[in-house]
């Protein structure tokens, strides 16, 4: 039984009631009487062939094959002959173009074979890769899709009114805007041209509980892929055509805006690796060419959900299509592939062959080493070394165990996702940098305890760490696997002097202004994201530096509470500053001679000098570091470099907070981002979804300044890196690395003597 081959318009008006049998009263052939002994009539050969074939259910029943949403199917089509899975006796794919007329007639009603044919099984994952194939087989023509498409377009009227549900509820989103409100101050971030919003690094929203990361899983809809540039349309059909060949310099990779290509039965040889610049496409066909191979490029194209290389010469796959992680339909069938490679798409589907390809994967070429980039000549840093206090600061989220989960990050390889892989790689990048202060996020209290900080003490490091508020609310054993804000220091080098936590949901609840808005109950109470404050004294010149490490929420449709956490968190920053002022200074350890006539230790740098004098918090130098999870145009970013925001501020999305919202926010702290002295790096970031900068080290103009920063990853090495975590990266972050210089505070001038005028009596 089958669908005789009809006009988009047609197939889609046959009665959905009328049983399969009654189908052939629809073809011209089937309504021609015929003679009950000569047969049907001279003039009219025998019936058609159809390119459906009939479908089995696991009950024995049988339908007919179901068009394919795309109108398919226009008029009769001669078939050639593809090498199908046939030669497989277990997965037996309908003959091209003829149908199963034989195995049809020999089933009887309850499924069971007749006449010695066998109907084996076929698994869903198969069934669909066939009904897909064979709908291509049926798009050979010359721009069969769009003529199709056209008119389908042209016979199927919409409806004209559609029905709705007068008694259906509606509802109330709590991140709408409210009545009276534009658009853009309404909790929809603001599309910017890359498809992220204005203030957060991510599009659209997201209910996943990542606790940091901007990735989503890959089951769902990620809410930070960019959206491609907008045209009126963004499918293109060269099908059937005879291209023999697309130049690498083709204007078609420049029409990045496209989501479907047809490139299908053509006389391609090969495939540009060029069309990794197409990065939005979800649907590529290269069905019936002469491919005899794909570029390993291919797994760039990470958006990909259906990659049709059916009726071709390919005999493996490249394992970097192990990165599509993405990929609903890999179509191979009518290729002499490895059958290795077929079983597991008949058994298991596209997803088991790509996570196959992606764990057998090779590690990419390792890229060229970071290096530090200095804003200085080196002989002038020699020169005015002499004196000057020096450190240096790495920032680094270096993502926690219990997130790094396939589900998360489909691309990665489960070998480079693992703990004890990744775990050896976060402690070679630290030793590396050998930095003074390390300032880590996702850092949860089983590792810190157990890795992290016997492993840095060995390398001269102390350190200090809190989990999120969470962990408050669990057992000892769960307790562990909460993360939080881990800092380490060279304690030969410097004296912790006090810590501190900073919960911001508890300091939000302490503010008199706060108690009285329901967003902050609604929006902020229900993040524990917090800081942690070290304060610090230099062992030998007695210098004080204060290093703060956060985590700011992840969620964009929550730019409001990521502005109030970070203006919460400057606030109390600036309290603790102003204590810390208030400390008498220790004087510096006794200097020893090193030698019988040598210098003292330290008479050629700032141990030579008293220990300087603070007379308020803002003397005093200070490194705010961290995950903030929000872009160059966010609030954040705004609030932080130019020290203050409007109280109307878009990111606070028209929802109250006291007085962030009556007066505005303000700050005394004069921050700067370290690497905006240089220029801020292309990304800290970088998912298949997105690419960019949401860490940073923020640091005070009074009294610092910067040195060096470390410089960007080897952009040879990006063109082929879908996303991290990988081989060479632990963590979808990267690391930065500041060096400051310390200015000394300013001594009082000397109190000028009174003048002296000459006696007017002589």
């Amino acid at each position: 039984m089958y669908y005789p081959q009809q006009s988009p318009g047609i197939a889609q008006k046959l009665p959905t009631h009328q049983h399969p049998g009654q189908m052939h009263d629809q073809s011209p052939w089937s309504r021609t009487s015929h003679h009950p002994v000569l047969g049907p009539p001279p003039n009219h050969a025998q019936q058609p062939t159809s390119p459906g074939y009939p479908i089995f259910h696991a009950n024995g029943a049988m339908t007919a094959l179901q068009h394919h949403h795309h109108p398919h199917m226009a008029g009769p089509m001669t078939h050639h002959h593809h090498q199908n899975s046939l030669s497989h006796p277990h997965y037996q794919s309908p003959p091209n173009g003829n149908g199963l007329q034989g195995a049809v007639s020999a089933l009887v009603q309850n499924g069971s074979p007749g006449n010695g044919v066998v109907a084996q099984a076929i698994t869903p994952h198969w069934q669909n890769q066939l009904l897909k194939c064979e709908m291509i087989r049926a798009s050979r023509s010359p721009h069969h899709r769009a003529r199709a498409s056209a008119m389908a377009a042209r016979t199927v009227q919409k409806s004209a009114i559609p029905i709705q549900n007068p008694n259906a509820i509606k509802l109330v989103d709590p991140n709408a805007p409210k009545e009276g409100e534009s658009e853009t101050t309404s909790s929809t971030p603001i599309p910017t041209p890359n498809g992220a919003s204005q203030s957060s690094p991510a599009s659209g929203g997201a209910s996943f509980s990542h606790p940091s990361s901007t990735a989503a899983p890959v089951e769902a809809n990620r809410p930070t892929v960019s959206k491609p540039p907008e045209n009126t349309w963004n499918s293109l059909d060269m099908g059937g055509v005879n291209i023999k060949n697309i130049p690498h310099n083709s204007g078609l990779f420049t029409f990045t805006f496209l989501i479907n290509l047809y490139l299908n039965h053509n006389a391609l040889t090969t495939v540009p690796p060029e069309i990794t610049k197409l990065k939005h496409l979800e649907l590529l066909d290269l069905s019936g060419n002469q491919l005899v191979s794909v570029p390993p490029e291919l797994g760039m194209l990470t958006s990909l959900k259906e990659l049709y290389l059916f009726d071709n010469h390919l005999t493996t796959l490249p394992p970097e299509l192990g990165s599509l992680y993405q990929l609903q339909t890999l179509g191979i069938e009518g290729n002499p592939m490895d059958m290795t490679l077929k079983h597991m798409v008949q058994e298991q589907g596209t997803p088991a062959l790509i996570a196959h390809l992606r764990d057998s994967c090779p590690a990419p070429v390792p890229p060229a080493p970071r290096v530090m980039n200095y804003l200085t000549p080196q002989n002038a840093r020699e020169s005015s070394d002499l004196g000057v206090e020096t450190f240096s600061v790495l920032c680094f989220n270096v993502l926690c165990e219990k997130a790094a989960t396939a589900r998360m990050y489909g691309y990665t390889p489960s070998w480079a996702l693992a703990w004890k892989f990744r775990k050896d790689l976060i402690m070679s990048e630290i030793k590396t940098r050998d930095s003074d202060f390390v300032c880590l996020q996702e850092v949860d209290s089983g590792q810190y305890e157990d890795f992290f900080l016997p492993t840095l003490e060995e390398k001269g490091y102390d350190g200090l760490h809190w989990p999120k508020s969470r962990f408050k609310t669990m057992n000892d054993a769960d307790r562990r696997m909460v993360d939080g804000c881990a800092i380490f220091f060279k304690s030969d080098k410097y004296t912790l002097v006090e810590k501190q936590l900073l919960e911001f949901s508890a300091i939000a609840m302490q503010r008199s202004d706060f108690k009285k808005t329901d967003d902050m109950f609604n929006r902020v109470l229900g993040k524990d994201h917090i800081a942690v404050v070290g304060l610090f004294e230099n062992k030998e010149s007695g210098s004080r530096i204060i290093v703060v490490n956060t985590h700011i929420h992840w969620d964009p449709q929550y730019r409001d509470v990521k502005l109030v956490q970070v203006a919460l968190l400057i606030e109390e920053v600036e309290k603790i500053a102003n204590s810390f002022a208030k400390y008498p200074p220790r004087l510096p350890p006794s200097s020893t001679p090193s030698a019988a006539n040598g210098p003292s230790a330290g008479e050629n740098n700032a141990s030579s000098r008293p220990p300087p004098v603070y007379t308020d918090g803002s003397k005093i130098p200070l490194v705010v570091c961290g995950d903030f999870n929000s872009s160059q145009d966010s609030g954040v970013y705004e609030f932080l470099s130019n020290g203050s925001a409007p109280p109307n501020h878009p990111d606070f999305m028209s929802h109250l907070y006291g007085k962030y919202t009556s007066e505005g926010l303000r700050h005394k702290l004069g921050l700067k981002s370290a690497y905006s002295v240089v220029g801020e790096i292309p990304f800290t970031n970088l998912t298949p979804g997105f690419q960019g900068v949401i860490d940073y080290i923020w640091f005070s103009t009074a009294n610092l300044s910067v040195n060096a920063v470390l410089g960007e990853i080897d952009k040879k090495y990006l063109e082929k890196v879908p996303g991290f975590p990988n081989a060479h990266f632990p963590s979808d972050h990267v690391c930065i690395v500041s060096e400051f210089r310390v200015k000394p505070p300013k001594e009082p001038l000397p109190t000028r003597p009174p003048p002296v005028f000459p006696d007017s009596s002589r």
